[in-house]
């Protein structure tokens, strides 16, 4: 079963080139060819900006942010395609439920980019980096898209490491390893420090991140109030912030990763009687019933699968719990050994304070 402490780690998980590689996928014939995605250029006199663009058209100077113009100079036989938003959204929230099984905490922070926190399933970088290698093939294998996946101590240092390899890229930066990783890097890497703050640091003296990690913290504060301890901590790879799921309720669930992967189904059986008991009490505690039940299955090889079925009716009922997710475990008995598995509950409703459940005298 777990051990006590694990080590939290973070990945990233960027697409690449996200609503240009949608638009190639759905438009064979756009493939190898320079793409822009953005306003339209109106033969070099259009007013608007690039939203994106293929790594084709990078090739030729061109990235987001810039003038749909200077675009159109650069590269005028690009395929240039107006933006569509409700495509790329689609895409995004497949992707997305996708990925967020292999996360044991998950938080999609735009259209084209997560954080998943896998720490209370993984401790070891060796086993992360087989995760990520799986999330990116299933990315691949079921929407066609290549994304970029950074593995680290946290969400900065994931951050940086998922742009490091672009495209199709997979960096991991293990504890030990995090100053020989950022300090050779140029400023412009650590989040928030943009063309405003750049040559500021550079009349200091402060080109790369090594630089600013080893400034004294002093000089900075005077030049930059609270940024500049900022700067300083995510330049030395601190960074505390957690992972965040959505603040609203949906679910309530647990996991367990085994020191030794099962097979046998008396072992599953009480591995799903002890998931159950901390599900029902953390759901009794925050006075919710459920009508759905789910369960995530994770083999040895890190396929990860999540099953669930959905009751008439709404019910607290703990004995209801364990035995549905065995039901629906029954499909995965006997096709290989499991590294870890998870019971939820979902489409919870706030219990009345004024209803009394048999569950409150157990």
């Amino acid at each position: 079963m777990k051990n006590s402490v694990r080590e939290r780690i973070t990945l990233h998980l960027d697409m690449d080139s996200f609503y240009s590689s949608v638009e190639v996928r759905d438009k064979t014939e756009l493939e190898g060819m320079p793409v822009v995605v953005g306003s339209d250029p109106k033969g070099g006199s259009g007013r608007g900006v690039v939203s994106t663009c293929s790594y084709q058209a990078r090739e030729f100077g061109l990235h987001s942010g810039m003038p749909i113009s200077k675009a159109y100079r650069l590269c005028p036989d690009a395929a240039y395609l107006k933006v569509n938003m409700k495509l790329y959204k689609q895409v995004s929230s497949e992707i997305m439920n996708t990925i967020r099984i292999f996360a044991d905490k998950f938080q999609q922070v735009s259209v084209d980019e997560a954080y998943l926190d896998i720490g209370d399933s993984i401790d070891d970088y060796e086993s992360a980096t087989l995760l990520a290698k799986k999330i990116k093939s299933e990315v691949k294998r079921l929407h066609g898209l290549t994304c970029s996946i950074g593995v680290a101590p946290n969400k900065v240092i994931a951050k940086i490491a998922s742009d490091f390899d672009k495209p199709d890229g997979l960096t991991v930066v293990r504890p030990e390893d995090v100053q020989d990783f950022l300090f050779p890097l140029h400023i412009s890497k650590i989040p928030g420090i943009g063309k405003k703050t750049q040559p500021i640091l550079k009349d200091m003296g402060i080109e790369n991140v090594g630089q600013l990690a080893t400034c004294d913290v002093q000089l900075l504060i005077a030049k930059f109030g609270k940024f500049g301890v900022v700067m300083h901590q995510l330049a030395n790879g601190i960074d505390m912030r957690e992972v965040k799921e959505r603040e609203e309720v949906k679910s309530v669930s647990t996991e367990d990763t085994f020191d030794e992967d099962i097979s046998d189904p008396e072992t599953i059986g009480k591995a799903f009687a002890e998931l159950t008991e901390k599900v029902h009490a953390s759901m009794m505690k925050k006075r919710f019933r459920f009508r759905t039940v789910t369960i995530k299955v994770r083999f040895e090889d890190f396929r990860t699968y999540t099953r669930a079925k959905t009751l008439t009716a709404a019910t607290t009922d703990k004995d209801t719990i364990r035995r549905t997710a065995l039901i629906l475990m029954e499909e995965f008995i006997g096709k290989g050994r499991f590294r870890l598995l998870g019971v939820g509950v979902t489409k919870l409703e706030k219990i009345d304070e004024r209803q009394t459940f048999l569950s409150d005298f157990v």
